[in-house]
C-alpha cells in the first residue's frame, strides 16, 4: 500500500498549479509502441465471468502507474491519474467484478466529481466502458437514481477537454450512453471486438419482445439477436463508435489519438 503521507505528493505532481496551465508533462521510456497482447485475453468468453478492470489500466498507462482516487467508495466505478508517453490523464473505468459493474448512486456522483476535476484542470479524461445498466431497486429508486445518474451525464456533455473512450465490453442502455458515449460529444469513441452495444442482454430482451412465445423460438430469437448485437458492427455502421481496435493496440491508438 501507498504510505498515506505519499498520496498527497503524488496528487501534487500530477496536477498542474492552477486551472490556467497547461498539465505537467514527465519524461518516460515507456513508447506509444508497446503493445500488451495479455488484453486480447482479459476478456472472458463467458460475458457473466468478471475480469479486474485495474488490470487493463495497468497495462495501458505509462509504467503500469496508476493513481487510484477514493479506491474505497463505489468500488464498482475506477477513477483516478495515469499517464500517456508523460502526459497526465485522468481514468474512468467500470469495475466488472464489483456490482457487476453497474451505475449506482455513489458510483454516479464519483465519476461525476472526477469528470468535473479534470475538466476543471485541463486533464484528458479516458473512459473504459464495461456496464450493464444502472443498478436496480426501490433503495436506488428513492435515493434519486435518476437525478444523481444524470449528474454524470452533465459533466461529460459539459467538460471541453479531450474525451476518448474505449468500450471493453458490455454498455447495454442509458447506462452505456452515459459513459462519455457518442450522445455526449465524446471525441474519440473506440471499442473492442468483445464490446457489446445495445440496449440489454440477449436473454433479458426477448423474454420483453417475445414474451409468450414458446421456449424453443425464444432460444431462437436469443441467438439471432446475439448475432445481431453481441459485437460492434451495428454500431459501427450508425456511428456510434470511431473504430474497432485490437485489445493489444489501445494504448498506441490513445496516445495517437491525443497528439
Amino acid at each position: 500500500d501507498i504510505d498515506p503521507r505519499l498520496r498527497p505528493r503524488m496528487l501534487f505532481v500530477s496536477l498542474p498549479l492552477s486551472g490556467k496551465e497547461k498539465p505537467p508533462r514527465r519524461f518516460t521510456t515507456d513508447t506509444r509502441d508497446r503493445e500488451e497482447p495479455a488484453l486480447d485475453r482479459i476478456v472472458p468468453e463467458d460475458p457473466n465471468v468478471p475480469y479486474d478492470m485495474n488490470q487493463v489500466i495497468s497495462r495501458i498507462v505509462d509504467d503500469a502507474d496508476f493513481f487510484e482516487i477514493m479506491p474505497a467508495f463505489a468500488r464498482n466505478i475506477i477513477v483516478g491519474f495515469g499517464r500517456l508517453e508523460g502526459r497526465t490523464i485522468g481514468v474512468i473505468g467500470n469495475q466488472p467484478t464489483q456490482l457487476a459493474g453497474c451505475l449506482d448512486i455513489d458510483a454516479s456522483v464519483k465519476a461525476a466529481r472526477f469528470v468535473r476535476f479534470c475538466d476543471a484542470f485541463g486533464l484528458p479524461v479516458v473512459t473504459l466502458v464495461d456496464v450493464p445498466g444502472f443498478m436496480p431497486g426501490v433503495a436506488q429508486e428513492h435515493g434519486g437514481i435518476i437525478r444523481h445518474g444524470a449528474k454524470l451525464l452533465y459533466a461529460y456533455a459539459e467538460a471541453t477537454v479531450p474525451k476518448l473512450t474505449v468500450i471493453t465490453r458490455k454498455a447495454y442502455g442509458g447506462a452505456y450512453d452515459v459513459m462519455a458515449s457518442k450522445h455526449l460529444r465524446g471525441d474519440v469513441n473506440l471499442a473492442w471486438p468483445s464490446s457489446e452495444i445495445a440496449v440489454m442482454g440477449a436473454k433479458g430482451a426477448v423474454e420483453i419482445i417475445f414474451r409468450g412465445m414458446p421456449a424453443e423460438q425464444q432460444e431462437k430469437e436469443v441467438a439471432r439477436y446475439e448475432r445481431l448485437f453481441t459485437n460492434p458492427l451495428t454500431a459501427a455502421r450508425r456511428g456510434f463508435i470511431d473504430d474497432i481496435i485490437e485489445p493489444r493496440q489501445t494504448r498506441h491508438r490513445l496516445c495517437q489519438e491525443l497528439d
